[in-house]
């Protein structure tokens, strides 16, 4: 369990020049549940699987009248704002579900060309005013490094309130890489488990911020090795394989994606994140089909393999695969309310007496 420091005893300077690894003790309670959700290093085994256990129980719970009449009245003293100034559907759809399930009352800033920044209020200004209102406040920023410092920013105001990471920048969207853990454990939940697992992400690798989080929770399960594939431009960066040496990781760098499919697991598609190209520099050229799933390469995976992929999708993904048993992205996009749920129930504390009820009415 990490040891807990607080973000009111640190400086924002010192506090930024800090590598992930470091900041993660500032970001938990002293119970060891998230306090801020932010990057995927302050996440352990022990948490992902309460995580995991927590999402289940309150999928399983969701299915009846009584169940979600127990769960709606768990945080219905507690207000959120989802403060999504960079676009999303899935994931902010799926925060808004969640908070709903729990019983939360939601607001919203997804235009902040209809909000005071278009009078030149500065972002950081609008998260203060969001703090004066409500009791959570989760975030989708295109400012690499902005949660972060918002997250600092409210730990030392008098009213302190956790921040959730809903994507930031290029570098890194924690949540999604928790609702893949989820998506993961269940699909191989009858086959061994997630241990021993061979995962392949193919495609833009270099500017998925999923991937990145992924990459870093999988180095927690025991002899996991993973696969890199993508064009030259695209591919994964260093810092990430520094994190993979640190660990003891096995892992591949490849221009071949379909030389791997025979051997994957686990599959993890990603698009072309085209929305961070400079629109007046050279286009990289490269053959996509090289880089994308389709219908002719489910003969080679294997009968127990899974495709996952955090959409929205473009040519990557044939939708003839859609149907197949092993593609889970449709599973994966809903695994996401439920592991969402869980992430808030657990800032809240709320996770014993999701337990208790499911164990009186479930177990």
């Amino acid at each position: 369990m990490l040891k807990r420091k607080r973000l009111d005893e640190i400086s924002w300077e010192l506090f930024s020049a800090l590598s992930p690894d470091e900041r993660a003790p500032y970001l938990v309670q002293s119970s060891g549940r998230p306090y801020h959700a932010l990057i995927a290093q302050q996440f352990e085994r022990d948490s992902l699987d309460l995580l995991c256990d927590l999402a289940t129980r309150i999928r399983r719970i969701a299915k009846s009248r009584d169940g979600m009449k127990f769960l709606s009245d768990l945080l219905c003293h507690k207000r959120a704002m989802l403060y999504f100034s960079q676009p999303s559907s899935r994931t902010f759809l799926s925060f808004y579900a969640a908070c709903q399930i729990l019983g939360m009352r939601v607001a919203e800033v997804r235009d902040t060309s209809i909000s005071s920044e278009m009078k030149g209020e500065t972002p950081t200004d609008s998260v203060r005013t969001f703090g004066s209102y409500f009791d959570m406040i989760i975030m989708r920023t295109p400012w690499q490094g902005f949660v972060e410092e918002m997250a600092w920013m409210l730990s030392n105001t008098e009213r302190p309130l956790p921040i959730i990471n809903a994507g930031s920048g290029k570098d890194q969207h924690p949540t999604q890489a928790l609702l893949d853990i989820y998506t993961l454990q269940r699909s191989f939940e009858k086959n061994g488990g997630l241990e021993n697992k061979h995962v392949v992400f193919c495609g833009d690798l270099k500017r998925g911020r999923t991937v990145r989080s992924l990459s870093r929770l999988l180095t927690y399960y025991p002899n996991i090795r993973q696969t890199f594939a993508a064009p030259e431009a695209l591919q994964i960066g260093q810092d990430i394989l520094d994190q993979l040496d640190a660990a003891g990781v096995n892992y591949d760098v490849t221009t071949d994606f379909k030389a791997t499919i025979p051997d994957a697991d686990a599959i993890y598609m990603t698009r072309v994140q085209s929305e961070w190209d400079n629109p007046d520099g050279e286009k990289p050229k490269y053959n996509w089909a090289d880089y994308s799933f389709t219908a002719a390469d489910l003969l080679v995976l294997k009968r127990t393999g899974v495709i996952l992929h955090p959409l929205p999708r473009r040519q990557e993904l044939d939708p003839a695969c859609d149907n197949d048993p092993r593609a889970v992205y449709w599973r994966q996009m809903r695994n996401g309310m439920w592991i969402r749920c869980a992430l808030i129930a657990n800032i809240f504390g709320r996770e014993q007496e999701i337990t208790h009820y499911y164990m009186m009415n479930l177990k």
